[in-house]
């Protein structure tokens, strides 16, 4: 899970967030593209490649597209307790 605590300064307030790579518990973004390469109308990409979220999800598809990603993440970098 996503450490809160560790959230990317870009994110847009919100539910959803990305995590920096700095987490010491190993769950930082990896910069992996996953989530800003399948979902880039609410994922992006910092300019070192780490994901931040730049739009928050509204809709019940939105937000479905959203925890897809966070499902898929690889190193479970998203988290959504905002």
């Amino acid at each position: 899970m996503a450490n809160k605590a560790m959230k990317h300064p870009q994110n847009a307030p919100g539910k959803f967030y990305c995590t920096t790579p700095d987490d010491p518990e190993g769950e930082g973004c990896t910069a992996c593209t996953y989530c800003y390469g399948n979902a880039p109308e609410f994922y992006a990409e910092d300019s070192e490649g780490y994901a931040y979220v730049h739009w928050q999800p509204v809709s019940e598809e939105e937000i479905r597209r959203c925890n897809e990603q966070m499902d898929i993440c690889p190193p479970s970098a998203i988290g959504d307790n905002g």
